[in-house]
């Protein structure tokens, strides 16, 4: 008798850390072939923990997007880096994300302490290679990396122009040990639709306003009411100065209809049903400092009704 093998299933968690506006989002993304984080060209768009997984024949990636590593100056913030701090904690991968055309600093050396400390084995992946005119700028780029790490592997990639993520996949695959899937095959995200469709929100004001807004911005949803043709969904956007409503509202609330639009139009694409959306806009002064405030806005605890 001829012996079948059975094939191998690999499994396992990867974290993808980075300092601010490197492209962890963008590549988590493009990894897993479906949008389940915001995006945006502004730094600490990413404000918590956010889970996507990759489910293959050969096995299940399951990635947690963390918030850019800062120095922490707000509650806000420090709950930021928390979260930075938990996905180091029994992962059997790190993806350490760097922008291929910045060079090596101080910040980039005080990033990678907390890569170290966890003694997680990581891979470098240097994003944007798409930006680079002189590919031969990597080399050095990488030496540096070297110096300041024992990285297992080195990546360069573009997260937007999706070149080197086959490879990627492959190596992290490589990686991981043989064991069941976590979550079924269609599952992609621990993100409730509610919490997605706040930072939908979220993503086109960072998008659309000026510099002083989008840090300033959080997005709670109120309402949910889902029948069968259509969900209608109202949210707050909360501002920490009166100044900033007017900016968020525009002119004869142009930019307020602007924001709703986009935002409703993606969740229609998204979820896959007709979406009425509706939007206010309050000052909340000083909410990044604000506790209660803080554990609303956390879909693990979200404060709001549902109706169904």
């Amino acid at each position: 008798m001829t012996e079948t093998k059975t094939a191998i299933f690999v499994s396992g968690f990867v974290s993808i850390l980075g300092r601010p506006n490197v492209g962890k989002s963008t590549l988590m993304n493009a990894l897993i072939g479906t949008k389940v984080a915001i995006v945006a060209n502004k730094p600490q768009t990413t404000r918590t923990g956010i889970q996507g997984v990759l489910t293959l024949p050969s096995g299940q990636i399951v990635f947690v997007d963390t918030p850019g590593i800062h120095k922490a100056r707000s509650s806000l913030n420090r709950r930021m880096m928390d979260s930075v701090r938990e996905a180091l904690d029994q992962r059997d991968l790190l993806l350490y994300v760097a922008d291929s055309t910045a060079p090596f600093t101080t910040a980039d050396r005080e990033a990678l302490d907390m890569v170290k400390k966890s003694q997680t084995p990581a891979f470098l992946v240097l994003n944007k290679i798409d930006l680079l005119k002189d590919k031969t700028a990597l080399l050095p780029l990488i030496e540096r990396y070297r110096a300041a790490h024992d990285f297992a592997e080195y990546f360069p990639i573009s997260s937007l122009k999706h070149r080197g993520l086959d490879e990627l996949r492959a190596a992290i695959l490589a990686r991981l040990p043989q064991g069941p899937a976590y979550f079924p095959a269609d599952h992609i995200t621990d993100q409730p639709e509610r919490f997605l469709a706040a930072e939908l929100i979220r993503e086109k004001i960072i998008r659309e306003t000026r510099e002083e807004v989008p840090h300033s911005v959080a997005v709670m949803v109120d309402h949910w009411d889902e029948q069968p043709e259509i969900t209608r969904i109202l949210a707050t956007i909360y501002v920490e100065k009166e100044g900033q409503k007017g900016i968020l509202i525009g002119a004869k609330g142009a930019m307020l209809k602007s924001v709703g639009t986009r935002a409703r139009e993606e969740m229609e694409q998204l979820f896959g049903r007709k979406i009425f959306l509706e939007l206010h806009v309050k000052a909340q002064p000083n909410w990044r400092e604000n506790k209660a405030f803080l554990n609303c806005l956390d879909w693990r605890t979200m404060a709001g009704t549902d109706e169904s």
